[in-house]
């Protein structure tokens, strides 16, 4: 889907608010085509972005695994890795 838009499940620590925000604006810009939307169109684009911000809360809280949580940093690395070794 969008490259920038990160899992935001199982981790400890959980998801902030921040995050589960831009995942939203940016999953809100890839439907819409705008990065920036006009005058016109930004009451309608930031109540989307709410919209899904707010599903994306319900469906965090709402999932369950047995799992451990994932440590953000060891992801992190291994993200940064993988672009040493694509970018390289």
């Amino acid at each position: 889907m969008c490259r920038s838009i990160r899992t935001l499940f199982n981790f400890d620590p959980p998801a902030s608010e921040d995050e589960i925000r831009a995942a939203a604006r940016q999953f809100v810009r890839k439907l819409s085509g705008f990065a920036h939307p006009s005058r016109a169109n930004a009451a309608a684009f930031e109540a989307a972005v709410e919209e899904v911000a707010d599903s994306a809360r319900r469906l965090i809280a709402s999932l369950t695994t047995e799992q451990p949580p994932r440590d953000r940093e060891a992801t992190a690395e291994r993200a940064r890795e993988r672009a040493r070794r694509r970018f390289a």
